[in-house]
């Protein structure tokens, strides 16, 4: 049984997620796949980082991160000064890259993923900033070294979309898809069809955890157009940025408008549609009325849904129901056991 060494940059709610599903699946991994592991190191940007060859105590780790305490007293070795730093002094076999999305250029996150990859490591992100802006760059990188990158909860968290078409549907064309790939939106227009203001709403999302202190990636449509490109990027073929989709927020949506579409039978939802013609593709992302008949109708709470349309197959539609930072970690979990099984 081989063991295998985990690096994390960023321990925030899907971080930690992760390693407590680790922990979880331990006696699974070691019975169906023969792997064991232990995570040699952790960076974060507020609380510190820690190297530890021999393994990190996760459990002391978790309960520093709940109480607002520093990794450096779990460190072996002397704290690295920066992530970069400590990319090259962890000893690790896998990098699980969960730092926060940059939508302009995807730094640092790519910067990180590339130093993985140089030292022989599986670079592997819930971070959709580096697919969407070095996707073929990372990927190239990857094969030279004998690794894999791979970003299976960059959209629709642990959902199996991008090892869906790599793996079950071979030699199918992807022609275009329609979805809601933005589950805060998608709570604020359901909590706005109950009677709630935009604000109420808003604030309602907040403290739950759905919705960031400045919600703007979400209402301004953001997230769902890098949700949107990096789909377009990988299973497309044509690199694709979330500055070319044309967009439109929520914003826009008023009470009354919700209160006519109720009227009618219909409801509000943000759609990414994506259409390839040739060589070129033509993203949206805006809010739309939704028929009964529709299929994203029915879409509710934090729920996300797509519908592809390949040249084999005319409509074949996911749904994931009521994700969290567990359902994330799996992706994330998922992806590592697949690059591990490839090799």
């Amino acid at each position: 049984m081989r063991e295998h060494k985990l690096a994390l940059v960023g321990f925030g709610n899907v971080g930690q997620a992760l390693a407590r599903l680790l922990e979880r699946k331990r006696e699974t991994l070691a019975r169906d796949f023969g792997i064991s592991f232990k995570i040699t190191g952790i960076a974060t940007g507020r609380h510190g980082m820690a190297i530890d060859p021999d393994g990190l105590d996760v459990p002391a780790a978790l309960a520093l991160m709940k109480n607002g305490g520093s990794l450096k007293t779990l460190s072996a070795a002397p704290a690295p000064g920066s992530v970069m730093e400590f990319i090259q002094n962890c000893p690790a076999d896998a990098l699980f890259e969960n730092s926060p999305v940059n939508v302009e250029s995807g730094q640092p996150a790519v910067d990180h993923l590339k130093a993985a990859l140089e030292r022989g490591m599986h670079a592997i992100t819930a971070n959709k900033g580096p697919v969407v802006h070095a996707y073929k760059e990372l990927t190239e990188l990857a094969a030279a070294k004998q690794r894999r990158f791979l970003f299976e909860s960059t959209v629709m968290d642990g959902a199996p979309i991008f090892s869906l078409f790599r793996g079950a549907l071979p030699a199918a064309e992807l022609r275009g898809f329609k979805g809601i790939l933005n589950s805060c939106t998608n709570l604020l227009l359901g909590l706005m069809e109950e009677g709630r203001s935009f604000d109420e709403a808003v604030r309602y999302a907040q403290s739950i955890g759905i919705a960031e202190t400045d919600p703007s990636a979400d209402i301004d449509g953001w997230d769902a157009s890098i949700k949107a490109a990096a789909l377009i990027t990988v299973m497309m073929g044509i690199s694709f940025k979330p500055q070319q989709v044309d967009r439109q927020g929520i914003r826009v949506v008023t009470p009354q408008m919700i209160k006519e579409a109720q009227q009618a039978g219909e409801r509000w939802k943000l759609v990414c549609t994506a259409r390839r013609d040739g060589d070129k593709v033509m993203a949206r992302v805006a809010p739309e009325r939704i028929p009964p008949g529709s299929p994203l109708f029915s879409i509710n709470g934090t729920s996300s849904y797509v519908q592809f349309e390949m040249d084999v197959l005319p409509g074949l539609g996911v749904v994931e129901s009521d994700p969290s930072p567990e359902t994330t970690a799996y992706g994330l979990l998922a992806d590592w056991l697949n690059a591990v099984r490839d090799m």
